[in-house]
């Protein structure tokens, strides 16, 4: 486990920002009136994966021996928090003494949601290699496009999917195999911490292209790090491990945070891999969930069923549902609240 990263306090706050509105009278701009995030100093070596477990000893000390990471909504099967750290560490020296993966190098990820998933974006994050992450039902085209714009040497995949893949320079892993648990779990090596600079590239995401050719959008370690800082800073106080549910991809970047946020956090994560809405209320149900991240239109499909939503689900537990992707209209928010009371609709920017 990591250890805790010392975080300088922040300056104080300016005399002249009225604490209120966050309006500034000397210089006639608006600040954000939420709590500072402590960041690290830029220069600090520091990787997503250091700050991840480092925020993680802060927040869950006594219990990640108990608490589930990662459950799988399909098989059930959990992997509490010393085995994710465990395995990061595991797969990470795996793919660099077995593959060669390295500082600079790019990975593909093509893959559906998976409790495999936030194990290797923290893995390669402490590598310093770059994760270049897709939507499994991109055609050839597209994903032809994206392996041009990031260069990878390598691609995680399903096996389902692993057709749609040219070669490249360390081949194709295929993430549901014997092979790839192997390379978590077989600690034949020992992983040394590599050296990763806040600047350093972290992630190739992609555009949507509704305005012509989707592009890919560069991110930086210190990108994220100050994304969960300020996670961190508006965490409430719990007196159990919040249990999220993630109906969003983790190759669009509203879940490619919200995974690494959920580690960093100590909650437990629920995935799922196809969606279906049915899943989603049998989860909150089985699982005890207690915030759950959607789009849109899923919000307003939880609104419109009828006998599934009235069914024998309990789905008392839910206390935040966040939506983000677009914006969501005030007559299905006050459908909501109606529909569940006391269930705070949150709509998250990014």
């Amino acid at each position: 486990m990591a250890h805790p990263i010392r975080i300088p306090n922040p300056n104080p706050s300016s005399s002249s920002i009225d604490p209120n509105s966050g309006f500034c009278s000397e210089t006639k701009t608006y600040h954000s009136i939420r709590p500072h995030c402590l960041l690290p100093p830029e220069t600090t070596s520091l990787s997503i994966t250091d700050f991840v477990f480092s925020l993680l000893l802060q927040n869950s000390p006594s219990s990640l021996e108990t608490t589930a990471a990662l459950i799988d909504a399909a098989t059930r099967r959990r992997i509490p928090y010393p085995d994710v750290v465990t395995r990061t560490k595991t797969l990470a020296a795996s793919l660099h003494h077995q593959i060669g993966l390295s500082n600079g190098h790019s990975a593909f990820v093509l893959s559906p949601n998976s409790v495999q998933i936030p194990i290797l974006y923290l893995s390669l994050f402490s590598l310093g290699v770059t994760v270049s992450a897709s939507n499994p039902t991109s055609s050839k085209s597209e994903i032809s496009r994206q392996i041009d714009l990031s260069k990878p040497v390598i691609a995680f995949t399903i096996s389902d999917t692993a057709h749609n893949l040219p070669s490249l320079l360390h081949r194709t892993i295929i993430l549901d195999s014997p092979e790839f648990e192997s390379m978590m779990t077989n600690r034949t090596r020992k992983f040394h911490r590599i050296s990763v600079s806040q600047s350093d590239k972290a992630a190739i995401l992609y555009s949507s292209g509704t305005t012509g050719k989707f592009k890919g959008v560069e991110l930086s370690h210190r990108n994220f790090i100050s994304s969960l800082a300020g996670s961190q800073a508006s965490r409430p106080v719990r007196f159990s491990p919040a249990v999220s549910f993630c109906a969003v991809p983790y190759f669009h970047v509203y879940g490619f945070l919200l995974c690494l946020r959920a580690v960093a956090m100590g909650e437990s994560l629920v995935c799922i891999g196809r969606f279906d809405v049915g899943m989603m209320i049998r989860a909150i149900d089985k699982f005890r969930v207690t915030q759950v991240a959607l789009a849109p239109p899923v919000i307003v499909a939880m609104v419109r069923k009828g006998d599934l939503m009235d069914g024998d689900h309990d789905l008392s537990s839910l206390e935040v549902v966040a939506c983000s992707g677009a914006p969501l209209p005030n007559a299905v928010i006050e459908r909501f609240k109606k529909r569940f009371p006391g269930v705070l609709v949150a709509q998250v920017s990014r």
